[in-house]
This record gives structure tokens, sequence and C-alpha cells, in this order.
């Protein structure tokens, strides 16, 4: 065996068996191991590319610091043929150059090995599974309307604050403490059903976040998860959670995240920060507006705008961008009912001028310092 391996690995599944002198077969379920086994030799990243194809897509076996999972390819966008790794690892070290880390690099370069450096077509987009399990979606989400102004809240009282003022898209935000006092859990439930009922009658769609076994019990509309929450969820937890028929929203930061989500089928999924926030503290880069359109033309579900939105100014440009849905938190203020429509007419002003689809960059811009990679 090869005393000495690259930083980042692209190699077919045959390539990573001969450098590891194993004589075995290809199988694709092996991809994983192999894939450890790369890493434990030294590699920073590694792709199996085009380990399998099955149902129409091509799988390579993605494992990097930042992801690791299947990631297939869109239907019809195949690249199973003798020059395909070869291909896909020049890509990904042009994408790598530009700064993406390599979990990033590694969807730039699923998308430009199919179609020759295109990466800003929909139709290319791959899927990132969550676990060594290929499981990916080809549903397609009925969506009742659009999200609109989409407000985040702490409590019922502020719901409640808020909903009376003729905002149809909210989300429950209660963190869990630390170390939970007696009763925290009860009180939680309650805000969580008392929430469900205010938004009932008002005809809003509420999204709980994090406590979706709570949202279930209560009959809540959807649930909004980030990814850590997601993975530590294992596929029979997210199954589970899929099965409560709830509409599902999902953070997204990068460009593996979006694919991530989109394995899914999600009610729409979020790009952020596409400002600088203080609300949480975060190692992403703020999208700004290019990456937000770029992830309008390319999620295959709605894509609502988060982070660093605070006045009106902000609200009209996402909506330009195309943002299906736009979040506001402490934008709303201590008096919600005088904000608000200033706030609805900006996204009125951005949609109506709202930039053609086609216009989104051909490229974003990595969300990732590439030293963090």
């Amino acid at each position: 065996m090869t005393s000495k391996i690259a930083r980042v690995v692209a190699w077919s599944l045959a390539e990573a068996l001969q450098w590891l002198g194993d004589r075995r077969p290809p199988d694709a379920a092996a991809a994983p191991g192999i894939a450890t086994r790369l890493r434990d030799a030294g590699a920073q990243a590694v792709c199996i590319v085009d380990a399998a194809s099955v149902a129409g897509r091509s799988h390579t076996w993605l494992d990097t610091e930042h992801a690791r999972g299947w990631l297939g390819s869109a239907r019809g966008a195949q690249v199973i043929d003798s020059s395909g790794p070869e291909r896909f690892a020049s890509h990904l070290g042009a994408a790598m150059n530009k700064g993406f880390v390599a979990a990033d690099a590694a969807v730039l370069a699923a998308m430009a090995t199919a179609d020759g450096w295109r990466v800003n077509d929909p139709a290319l987009l791959p899927q990132l599974s969550w676990s060594e399990q290929a499981r990916f979606s080809d549903a397609v989400v009925a969506h009742p309307g659009r999200l609109d102004l989409y407000a985040i809240v702490d409590g019922v009282d502020r719901l409640q604050q808020v909903l009376a003022t003729g905002v149809k898209t909210v989300q429950l935000r209660i963190k869990t403490p630390c170390q939970p006092a007696p009763g925290w859990h009860d009180t939680l439930r309650s805000e969580v059903r008392r929430s469900v009922e205010a938004s009932v009658a008002a005809g809003a769609e509420l999204f709980v976040n994090d406590h979706w076994q709570i949202a279930a019990e209560a009959g809540a509309y959807g649930v909004h998860l980030g990814q850590e929450d997601l993975l530590a969820l294992s596929d029979a937890g997210r199954a589970a959670l899929q099965a409560t028929g709830m509409a599902l929203g999902v953070s997204s930061h990068s460009l593996w995240e979006l694919c991530r989500a989109s394995a899914l089928a999600p009610r729409y999924i979020a790009c952020g920060p596409v400002w600088p926030t203080l609300t949480k503290a975060m190692p992403w880069r703020a999208q700004g507006l290019d990456n937000l359109a770029w992830w309008c033309r390319m999620a295959p579900a709605p894509v609502v705008a988060i982070g660093g939105i605070l006045g009106t100014e902000q609200v009209e440009q996402a909506a330009r961008c195309g943002a299906d849905g736009i979040c506001i938190v402490r934008g709303l203020g201590p008096q919600p009912e005088t904000i608000v429509p200033s706030l609805q007419a900006a996204m009125r002003t951005g949609r109506a001028g709202a930039d053609a689809p086609g216009s989104a960059p051909e490229w974003p811009h990595p969300s990732l310092a590439p030293d963090r990679g």
C-alpha cells in the first residue's frame, strides 16, 4: 500500500480499493468503511465517486470534516463512465481553489461533472443523505401559499400580539434551558398548545422550533429544526418525525446543508444568515443577497430568508431576490402593530420589482471560511 495519501481524495471505488491493497470486488455498501480507512490513512476529505447507481441516481460517498453521506445526483444527471472520477476530481479541486470547503466543493463538483461547469441549473442540484442509508426524496410538497412575513416569537403572549397584526406565518422558539426548572416542560406544553390554538383561530401557519414531539401532540401545523437536531434523530427518528404529517422547515447555511435538507422534501428551506446576526453565535459568513438569490433559484422548496433582517430596506431586498418567506425577530419591535404594515408594504414592493429567476449569480460564494475546512 502507498505510504502517503493526498489531503483530498476523489477516486472510484476500484481505485480506493487498489490504493488500500484490498483485493475484494468493488461493493458500494463498503464505500463508507473504505472512506473511513482512507481518512485514517491521512486524507482530510474523501469522495468515492459514482460508487453506485440506484433508481436513476449516481451515488458518490462523501466523507469530510463537515459532512458525511451519499451525494445522490439529480435524476438523469448520471456521470458513471470511465472518466467520471477524474472529471469529478478536477472540478472538486477547482471549487476548493475558489475557497469552498470540501463538502461544498463536492456538491459543485457533482453538478459540474454532470454538465460541464453549470452550477446554476436547479435540475442538477444533488441531494445528500443523512446517514449511510441512501434515502432521497422526489416528493413534490403541495404548498398552500406563500409564507410571506415570518415572525419568530418566544411565547404565546408575543405570538398573539403578532397574529393581531395579520401575520400568517409564525415560529414559536422556546429554547430548553441547560438545567430546566421543575415544571418547565409542563409550561412548555401549555405554551405550545395555546400557541397552536391561537394560530388555528387566526388561520396562520405555526412552526414550533425544536420540540417536535410536543408540537405533534398539540396538533401543530409544522416544526422547524436545525440540521444538528435532525442529524441527532437517526433514520428512525427522522422517519417518526415525517410520519407525524407536520410540515417541516429546515435550516441551511451551506451547499451541503441545502442538499441534505432537500432529501426530506421540506415545506421550506431557510437560507441564512443573509446579513450578520447577533441572535446567536455561528461560524457562517453572511450569505448576502447573491447567495440568497442563488438559493431561491436552486432550492426544490420555498426559501425563507433569515438572519439580520431588521427593517424595511432588507425586507424589500430579500423579497426582490425571490424569498418566499422573510424572517423577522428583533425587527418586530416592542409594538409590532406599528411596524408590520411597513414591513408588509416593503415585501410587496420587493416582489413587484423581483429579479428574473435567471438573474441569480452563476456561482454562490463560500459561506464558511476555508481555514475551517
